[in-house]
């Protein structure tokens, strides 16, 4: 796509959208400015798609780029276009990233970071059990080890689990379970493993809520998932100077990844190569029921 004027018009799946200052530099170090960011949107979008559909979204916004002023944006803005999909849930009316128009027309706002609800607009059930590893330090080995053991548990419990990087500094990982239970249950469970792992490796991961009584120990967050709340989608790009972006990764690959390993240049090349390792989250047949833990825990 070659662009000679400071703003041009793209139809999209008969959307007619306005890109305004195409070469402006968003992620600066990376070299990557507006119309390339869309680029990489457009490549992604039949896989991060799948991901959001129905979601409540919430968006971080970086008009002049990731080192000026951002805000995140919740609700969707007067001026929006009568054809942008929305849902209100609690007094808030969310903005549906359910088509591409829909995130171009909010990449073109320079929306740079996606995050979305733990459970679809119109149902407070969760879809996922989730856990999200938060370094206390810049080392990502213990990111690394902490992903595994946790690996190793689900494991043992029959519970089949899915790792996506954060894009930032963690790893994300899900388990699909059975749409049936609710956020009470799905974080009754999630305490379970997260005090297990605790338990069984107290040097390592913690479940301390306060940043300064954690010292050097990787968080383990069974918390973030509830009703109305977000985690990065996967494939949003994240506001870090290498333009990284939330990626799925093998289990294989964990003993030597890091997040700057994925980035807006690579990750669609990636993807082709090796496929949506999300894909599983989205099969009803993967969906595992919870019902012996819950069983267990109310046994206690």
């Amino acid at each position: 796509m070659v662009v000679t004027h400071p703003e041009f018009k793209l139809t999209i799946e008969g959307k007619d959208l306005l890109i305004s200052n195409p070469h402006k530099p968003l992620w600066p170090e990376a070299n990557v400015t507006k119309l390339e960011y869309l680029q990489y949107l457009m490549k992604v979008a039949p896989y991060m798609l799948a991901y959001t559909q129905n979601r409540l979204l919430t968006v971080i916004r970086y008009p002049h780029g990731i080192h000026d002023k951002h805000f995140y944006q919740k609700n969707v803005p007067d001026y929006a276009p009568s054809w942008i999909e929305t849902a209100v849930w609690e007094s808030t009316r969310y903005v549906l990233l359910n088509n591409l128009p829909t995130l171009l027309w909010l990449a073109n706002q320079a929306a740079l970071e996606w995050h979305i609800s733990f459970h679809e607009a119109d149902r407070e059930l969760p879809t996922e059990l989730v856990f999200d590893l938060d370094p206390s330090t810049a080392d990502f080995a213990p990111v690394r080890e902490a992903a595994l053991l946790l690996k190793e548990l689900l494991d043992s419990l029959q519970l089949p689990a899915f790792v996506k990087t954060s894009g930032a500094s963690g790893l994300q990982i899900y388990v699909p379970i059975e749409r049936r239970y609710t956020f009470e249950q799905t974080r009754a469970v999630g305490q379970f493993i997260a005090h297990y792992l605790v338990e069984k490796h107290p040097r390592l991961v913690t479940v301390e809520r306060l940043v300064k009584n954690r010292g050097t120990k990787l968080y383990i967050d069974y918390l973030q998932p509830w009703r109305g709340k977000t985690l990065t989608a996967p494939y949003s790009t994240r506001a870090r100077p290498e333009a990284t972006v939330s990626t799925p990764v093998a289990w294989e690959e964990v003993p030597n990844i890091s997040p700057r390993d994925f980035t807006i240049y690579d990750v669609p090349d990636r993807i082709q190569k090796m496929g949506d390792l999300f894909a599983p989250l989205l099969d009803p047949d993967a969906q595992v029921s919870l019902d012996p833990i819950l069983e267990f825990l109310a046994n206690k």
